[in-house]
């Protein structure tokens, strides 16, 4: 139906990208992304895309508006060089948290940024553990959400001949659903940490734990850090509650300041992320050796072959 896949990045992960096309043994596509002096963004492609699938690697981490609006215009550029299908592979998708009109007089920042994925011209888009289930009903073309929930449960099923007791915990009451999940698949009981954010602020409060977690190994999940306060709360909650060996375990690592300095200064055994985000080389030094990314980029790389051959990215999971 369509072309060749061609694979583009823009500069927020490069390195991600590269490693998709590590494993679908394609090359990059060549480009050129230039910002001039008064920060407007030029992009030109070095070969044309007519006719072909193309997908766009850009996670719309910091510094999200420069990623943005690279993502957006690398879309408008493939699209007026005729692609056959563009598809935006977005590993985290910025704004995901306004995603509702929960007070008067705000906006609903998620809707408005998939708009405009799709105005620039994506016909399809890819991306990971949204917070919200109901922004997918957000856009209006066709896509894949894929979850990285497999690869951190895979990781943490290895860890468990070696964890006492493991409980799962929510760090917070928002994330139970899918942290049942977690306890369904590693077969362990589940608490709850119940939180409240204050008002507009980023800062959240936890309030108290939900279940047991005396003389157990703990695995504290969530969707998301971002400045690391919901799980410094959580992990000093457990150990209040006697808990023994703590690990996060958790999707996309945003690490806003002060996240890195406020995980590094905790007492776990590991935190365990993916590589939906970069992280800097420096905020990998602070972490140590209790750092682990599991790569998404093998999954990705066969869902964009699946796709690209019009088979079903559901089987990949039994679904």
């Amino acid at each position: 139906m369509y072309g060749n896949i061609k694979l583009f990045s823009g500069t927020s992960f490069p390195a991600l990208a590269q490693r998709i096309a590590d494993y679908l043994q394609i090359p990059l596509g060549g480009v050129d992304i230039i910002q001039f002096p008064n920060e407007n963004l030029f992009v030109k492609l070095h070969h044309s895309v007519r006719g072909q699938d193309v997908y766009i690697v850009q996670t719309t981490s910091r510094p999200v508006h420069r990623n943005l609006m690279e993502l957006l215009i690398m879309l408008q550029t493939v699209r007026l060089d005729s692609a056959g299908r563009i598809t935006a592979v977005v590993p985290y998708l910025c704004y995901a948290r306004s995603d509702k009109k929960d007070q008067p007089r705000v906006p609903i920042t998620a809707r408005l940024i998939t708009d405009m994925i799709e105005v620039a011209g994506a016909d399809r888009y890819i991306t990971f553990d949204l917070h919200a289930g109901q922004i997918q009903g957000f856009f209006s073309i066709p896509g894949d959400v894929l979850t990285a929930f497999h690869l951190l449960v895979d990781y943490m099923r290895d860890r468990l001949p070696s964890l006492h007791n493991p409980v799962v915990v929510t760090a917070d009451l928002g994330f139970a659903k899918k942290g049942r999940n977690y306890a369904e698949a590693l077969h362990t009981p589940m608490a709850f940490i119940e939180k409240r954010r204050l008002g507009n602020q980023a800062r959240t409060e936890a309030l108290t734990i939900i279940g047991d977690v005396e003389g157990r190994d703990v695995i504290i999940v969530d969707d998301e850090v971002d400045t690391g306060g919901s799980m410094e709360q959580a992990v000093r909650l457990v150990k209040r509650h006697g808990a023994r060996d703590v690990y996060l375990v958790f999707v996309h690592p945003v690490f806003s300041p002060p996240a890195v300095e406020r995980l590094s200064a905790l007492p776990v055994k590991e935190i365990v992320t993916t590589d939906t985000v970069p992280i800097p080389d420096d905020k990998r030094a602070k972490l140590g050796d209790r750092l682990q990314v599991v790569s998404i980029a093998p999954l990705l790389g066969e869902v964009i072959r699946r796709a690209h051959e019009g088979r079903s990215v559901g089987a990949l999971f039994n679904e």
